[in-house]
C-alpha cells in the first residue's frame, strides 16, 4: 500500500478560496489510509488549532503550517505595479518552536507588511526560520515565477539562499502537477538541479476541494471571491480540475518516476514533533500589594469591603462569604476575579454604566467586590450556578457598557495591561441559506427576478437553512423540482451553505495575556486600526488565553443619557440603582409588553410572554430570564 502525505492543503479558511471544511479533509484523508495531513491556508493560520484537534482525534499526525505571501522587493514597500503580487511560499512547523515563529511571521505579515496580501520578506524569514520547513512553492512562487520569466541563472540564486538559510534538512523544493504545461518545464529544472546540489524534492497537491467532483463548486466560489460571473471569460479561474484531496495511488503514479518524491512527504511527517496543550489557562500579571499573592489580597480586600454592603452582618452571611472565598481560591480564580473587579471600578469612578449578567450574580463575593449589583442573599441566589467545587471551567463574566463608551474601557485595559497584550477577538460570517442562494444566483448570472424569489421562500432566521427552507415552502420544493435552474442554484448553495465568508470583529469578545500575545495567537488588523486575533472566543480559550466580553449595549446608553437630561432639564438626580423593584406602575406597564427598548425584554416572544404572565414581582422577571 502507498503511502503519503498531502503537505499544500487549504480548508475553507482560505476564505472564498478554500472549499474544503476542516472535518471533510481529515475524514477524507483517513478514508484514503494516509496518516499525516498538513493545513496551509494562505496568509492565516485561523483554523490551525481546529485541524489540529480534528486530525488528532482520528489518529492522523496534523502538520501546522501556512502558504505566506513573499514580497518580491521588502514587505515595506508599497508600489501598486512592483508590490502588489507577492509571491508564494510553503512554511511548515515542525515543532513548538517553528509553531511559534510560524505565528510570529503570520502576525508580522498582518500588521507591519499588509498591502493587497499580508507579506512578510526574506530578511524577516532569516531571522523567524527556526523549527520551520520550506517548501519552494507552488506556481506562483519565485522560483517558478523566475523560471516562467527565463531567469534561471536569479531561480538558481534564489535556491542557494534559501538552501543556506534552511539547511539540507528544512528546504525541499516542491514538485506539483496539476495538467498545467508549466509545472512539466519547471519540475525538469527543479529535479536537476537537487540532483546536482543535493537538495531533496518532495511532491504535493494544491488542494482546495476534497473531492474531483467539488471542483464546478470550487469554480462558483471564485466567482463570489471576485463578484464575477461563471460566464465571465476574463475571470479568475484555476487552470485544470486537479486541485483535490488526491489518493496516495493517485500521487504515486503521477509521479511514478520519482518515488523519492512521495518518500520525502513521509520524512517531513516524521519530522513533525509538534504538540499542543491545551486547558491551562495562563491569566495576564495583575498588580498586587508588596507581599501579597493574588488568593491572600481578594480575601484581605473581600472582608474589608464586607460592611459597605451589609451593615447588619449574620453569621450566615459570614459563612457564605467564607465558603465562596475558598472554593474561587481553590479552583484558582482569585486573580480571575480581581481583574474584573479592577476595570468595572474604573468604569464606574468616571461615570460609566457598568453591569454584568448571567451566574455571577448568585456570588455575594462578587457582589461585595462591586463586581455584581445584585445582593444574592435578598433574591436567594444559589453560588453554585456561578462556580462549584466539581467544575473547574473558567467562569465567564459578561459585561455590558454604554456602546458610546465602551472603547473607553477598552482603551483602559490596553494601557494598564500593555497595548500587546490585548487585542478584539476575530469571529466568522459564514454562507447562511438566503445569502448563499444570492451569491450562487449572481455567480449563475441567473435573473434577479428569479433569486430574489427563490431567496424570499427561504423563511426568515439566522439559522434558517436551505433544508429547512425546502420543507416548510411547498412552493419552493415545487420549484426545485420543476425549474432544473432553480435546482442546480439551491444544489450548489447547500454545498457551500455554512462555509466562512469573511472575518469581522466580535462584537463583545477581548482577550488579554500574560505573554505579548503575538507570541502566542497570530494576530491581524480589522480595517486600519483594530487588531484582532485570527483565533476566536473558543479556541483563545482552548489555548489557555482569557477572554472576557465588553458587550457595548445602546440601551445603557440611552439610560445614561435619560439621566443626565432629567438632570440637566429638571434638576433631578437619579439613581438607577436607588430605583424601587416592587414599583407597581413599572409592572402594569410590563404587563402590557409594551417593553420596546427594554433589554433581553423587547422581542417579539418575551412581549408575548409579558402579557400572559402578568408580572407583579422582580421575582417573576427574573425567573422569566
Amino acid at each position: 500500500m502507498v503511502d503519503f502525505a498531502h503537505l499544500h492543503v487549504h480548508s475553507e479558511y482560505s476564505l472564498l478560496d478554500g472549499l474544503s471544511r476542516i472535518s471533510d479533509l481529515v475524514a477524507g484523508a483517513k478514508a484514503m489510509g494516509m496518516s499525516a495531513l498538513a493545513l496551509t491556508d494562505h496568509g492565516t493560520m485561523h483554523g490551525v488549532v481546529e485541524f489540529y484537534k480534528a486530525a488528532r482525534s482520528i489518529g492522523i499526525k496534523p502538520i501546522i503550517g501556512c502558504e505566506v505571501y513573499c514580497a518580491q522587493r521588502t514587505m515595506h514597500d508599497r508600489q501598486p505595479k512592483l508590490d502588489a503580487s507577492p509571491y508564494h511560499l510553503t512554511l511548515l512547523a515542525i515543532n513548538f518552536e517553528g509553531y511559534r515563529n510560524l505565528i510570529r511571521l503570520v502576525t508580522k505579515a498582518n500588521l507591519e507588511g499588509f498591502y493587497y496580501k499580508p507579506r512578510i520578506d526574506l530578511p524577516l524569514l532569516e531571522q523567524y526560520n527556526t523549527g520551520l520547513i520550506a517548501l519552494s512553492g507552488c506556481l506562483g512562487a519565485q522560483v517558478p515565477q523566475l523560471l516562467l520569466q527565463g531567469q534561471e541563472a536569479e531561480a538558481a540564486k534564489t535556491l542557494a539562499w534559501f538552501h543556506d538559510v534552511f539547511g539540507p534538512d528544512r528546504y525541499y523544493l516542491e514538485l506539483q502537477n496539476h495538467d498545467i504545461p508549466e509545472q512539466q518545464a519547471i519540475n525538469r529544472f527543479l529535479v536537476d538541479y537537487a540532483h546536482h546540489n543535493g537538495i531533496p524534492y518532495v511532491c504535493t497537491n494544491d488542494v482546495h476541494y476534497v473531492h474531483r467532483d467539488d471542483a464546478e463548486i470550487h469554480d462558483i466560489l471564485l466567482c463570489i471571491q471576485t463578484s464575477t460571473r461563471l460566464d465571465d471569460p476574463k475571470r479568475m479561474r484555476m487552470a485544470t480540475q486537479e486541485f483535490y484531496l488526491k489518493s496516495p495511488a493517485a500521487m504515486a503514479s503521477i509521479f511514478a518516476e520519482l518515488p523519492e518524491a512521495l518518500n520525502n512527504t513521509l520524512r517531513i511527517a516524521e519530522q513533525s514533533t509538534l504538540t499542543l496543550e491545551f486547558g491551562r489557562t495562563a491569566l495576564p500579571e495583575f498588580t498586587l500589594p508588596e507581599g501579597c499573592t493574588a488568593e491572600s489580597y481578594f480575601r484581605e480586600l473581600t472582608w474589608k469591603r464586607l460592611p459597605e454592603r451589609y451593615e447588619r452582618l449574620t453569621e450566615g452571611i459570614r459563612t457564605r462569604v467564607q465558603y465562596e472565598l475558598d472554593v474561587i481560591c481553590q479552583l484558582g480564580f482569585a486573580q480571575y476575579l480581581l481583574i474584573v473587579a479592577d476595570f468595572i471600578t474604573w468604569a464606574r469612578n468616571r461615570g460609566i454604566m457598568a453591569e454584568v449578567r448571567g451566574s455571577v450574580g448568585g456570588s455575594v463575593v462578587a457582589y461585595i467586590l462591586g463586581i455584581s449589583e445584585v445582593d444574592p442573599i435578598l433574591y436567594n441566589l444559589p453560588f453554585e450556578r456561578f462556580l462549584s467545587p466539581e467544575r473547574h471551567e473558567m467562569p465567564d463574566i459578561d459585561t455590558d457598557f454604554p456602546d458610546d463608551r465602551r472603547a473607553e474601557v477598552y482603551e483602559y485595559v490596553k494601557q494598564k495591561y500593555g497595548a500587546d497584550h490585548v487585542a478584539q477577538i476575530i469571529t466568522f460570517n459564514t454562507m447562511l441559506g438566503k445569502a448563499a442562494i444570492r451569491d450562487v444566483g449572481r455567480a449563475l448570472g441567473y435573473p434577479l427576478t428569479l433569486v430574489d424569489r427563490v431567496a424570499k421562500l427561504i423563511p426568515n432566521g439566522v439559522k434558517v437553512t436551505i433544508d429547512q427552507g425546502l420543507e416548510d415552502s411547498p412552493e419552493l420544493r415545487t420549484l426545485a423540482e420543476t425549474d432544473p435552474a432553480v435546482k442546480r442554484m439551491l444544489t450548489i448553495a447547500q454545498r457551500i451553505e455554512g462555509l466562512a465568508r469573511n472575518a469581522s470583529v466580535h462584537a463583545a469578545g477581548v482577550v488579554i495575556s500574560r505573554e505579548t500575545l503575538s507570541e502566542t495567537v497570530p494576530l491581524q488588523r480589522a480595517g486600519h486600526a483594530d487588531v484582532v486575533t485570527q483565533y476566536d472566543g473558543t479556541v483563545l480559550q482552548e489555548v489557555g488565553l482569557l477572554k472576557m466580553d465588553f458587550l457595548g449595549l445602546a440601551n445603557l446608553s440611552t439610560l445614561d443619557r435619560a439621566v443626565k437630561l432629567v438632570k440637566q432639564t429638571r434638576d433631578i438626580t437619579i439613581d438607577l440603582k436607588k430605583i424601587p423593584h416592587d414599583d407597581p406602575a413599572t409592572f402594569a406597564l410590563l404587563q402590557t409588553g409594551e417593553t420596546t427598548g427594554l433589554f433581553q425584554l423587547e422581542s417579539a416572544g418575551m412581549r408575548k410572554y409579558l402579557k400572559e404572565l402578568k408580572p407583579t414581582t422582580i421575582g417573576d422577571i427574573g425567573s422569566e430570564l
